[in-house]
């Protein structure tokens, strides 16, 4: 079975690949000068990006030696409890950069035992962005920073209830 979902996961990247490439051919056609720009701007923000994806694989590289998967759903697993969700909740809201940067190692964690839930929290609380905090209270206020940064954290535990309900469901 993962075999087959395997070989039809391929052939979707094969047929988006192959999209690209033809509408990227067609737009070259009909004006090369657009291709060449976006193809540049996407160069230069892949090596923008370089970085980043380094820190995340270096990073997975940690997880993978020093995170057993026994070590992982002991703290990130079904028998986690609390102190899972605010393990997750502060990693989200301390570690900086974009989610999606992160998947691979959230794919990693998952792999190893975390928990959806706790997941859908970390995703959630990376709302909460402390470089930022001082810039709300400058332009907001105190008072709506406070509320709104606990907001989001318990819309983040709220969420993670809201996944893991669904994923039980199905």
């Amino acid at each position: 079975m993962n075999k087959l979902l395997a070989k039809n996961k391929q052939k979707g990247v094969t047929k988006f690949l192959m999209a690209v490439f033809v509408i990227y051919l067609g737009a070259a056609l009909y004006d090369f000068s657009i291709v060449k720009e976006a193809f540049f701007d996407f160069l230069a923000m892949f090596i923008q990006m370089i970085p980043i994806l380094a820190f995340v694989f270096v990073l997975m590289a940690i997880v993978n030696f020093y995170f057993t998967p026994e070590r992982i759903k002991k703290h990130l697993g079904e028998s986690s409890g609390i102190k899972g969700w605010i393990y997750t909740m502060l990693s989200g809201i301390i570690i900086s950069g974009h989610a999606y940067i992160f998947f691979p190692l959230l794919k990693d964690l998952k792999d190893h035992g975390m928990k959806d839930s706790l997941l859908a929290v970390f995703l959630y609380s990376k709302n909460i962005k402390i470089p930022f905090l001082p810039v709300m209270v400058y332009y907001f206020g105190l008072s709506f920073t406070i509320v709104l940064t606990i907001y989001t954290a318990i819309f983040s535990i709220l969420n993670g209830f809201v996944v893991e309900w669904l994923v039980k469901r199905k």
